[in-house]
């Protein structure tokens, strides 16, 4: 996609980003009208897994700025919080992901402790993929996505007894490379797997369930060309993102995906009195809803619940039509199994309704 004229550019410094955590007494670090697009700089937490690949120096000077101390109680950097004018309790968010570009060229996947077969394993691994683009915008960045990334190289996590401190770096003179056994190719989808406003409440939240507010929800649908829509619990909304990711698949199945830091480019929009119940998403001419819980049964009827109440409110059907086009029409599928709190997801086509 054709990078088009911005009105602003949020960079990643340590002023700008948070870690850790969503607190809805922050103030914002920038403000904008509803309707404007804005550049945000998105960086990831396991940049440290390959810092010579995936560290730059504005990468570091947010892991020399922000002490480890503070790095708590959750894992995440987020960029944020911006402040949407009009935005009120009870509105929607509109966030419209226009454009996405990575920052350099290598990514991170963890097979942690926290995996879904860590029992399996009895072992933490990190491995390093490379996007398959040679070219270079000239400006230190890459102008686009190529279709695939490819596993280049892995090693056990040993720095710590288990990977449990936000930001560790693992050097790479301590941490023998092992190339990675044959060629694959794994289809790129761009996405941000944290993204979201300030939660309910007065409290300061761990940055890993995801919840009502959105945050950690972990959906590869978050990408270039999805229209979300976030309830609004705080004047201002308090916007925020995070946890770039180059891939992943239905599930985060070892514990991370791709995990790398990339450009987002959004157009962030307020909806008078429009709040959805969760996080919404439309993308690729389905929309989806969000359920989350302490095991799949549990997210999995949130979702359901959602979308039923989403039929009747949106396309005019009473609960029994909309409890059987349930049944035959929409599609349940599992977001992410590894962050404690677990979700999935519903989706329908919206052209079945004529």
């Amino acid at each position: 996609m054709a990078r088009t004229a911005v009105v602003t550019r949020l960079t990643a410094t340590a002023d700008t980003c948070f870690w850790g955590y969503f607190d809805p007494a922050m103030d914002p670090v920038l403000e904008l009208e509803s309707g404007i697009v804005v550049d945000i700089e998105a960086v990831t937490h396991h940049s440290g897994d390959a810092p010579d690949l995936m560290m730059d120096d504005g990468i570091r000077a947010i892991w020399d700025g922000i002490p480890v101390g503070t790095r708590t109680p959750g894992v995440h950097i987020m960029t944020g919080p911006i402040a949407v004018g009009g935005a009120q309790p009870g509105d929607a968010l509109v966030v419209e992901i226009l454009d996405m570009w990575p920052r350099m060229r290598h990514g991170a996947n963890c097979a942690a402790h926290w995996g879904a077969l860590y029992e399996d394993f009895a072992k933490e691994r990190i491995t390093i993929y490379e996007l398959d683009m040679p070219e270079s915008d000239g400006a230190g960045g890459y102008a686009h996505f190529p279709p695939s990334a490819t596993p280049i190289f892995g090693f056990d996590f040993t720095e710590r007894e288990l990977y449990d401190q936000p930001g560790v770096i693992s050097s790479p003179e301590a941490n023998p490379r092992e190339p990675f056994g044959r060629k694959v190719a794994v289809p790129v989808r761009p996405h941000l797997g944290v993204m979201g406003v300030a939660p309910p409440g007065a409290d300061r939240v761990d940055s890993v369930p995801p919840g009502v507010f959105g945050g950690n929800v972990d959906n590869w649908r978050f990408g270039p060309g999805a229209t979300l829509r976030f309830p609004v619990f705080h004047e201002g909304a308090g916007f925020f993102v995070g946890d770039p990711h180059f891939a992943q698949g239905d599930g985060e199945l070892c514990g991370t995906a791709i995990e790398a830091s990339l450009d987002v480019r959004l157009r962030l929009s307020v909806e008078s009195g429009a709040a959805p119940e969760a996080p919404q998403l439309e993308s690729d001419g389905r929309i989806y809803t969000h359920g989350f819980g302490a095991d799949l049964d549990a997210a999995m009827l949130d979702a359901a619940r959602q979308m039923v109440a989403l039929m009747q409110a949106r396309f005019g059907v009473t609960a029994d039509e909309a409890y059987s086009l349930a049944s035959v029409a929409i599609d349940l599928g599992i977001t992410q199994v590894v962050d404690g709190t677990v979700g999935c997801h519903a989706s329908i086509d919206p052209a079945i309704f004529l």
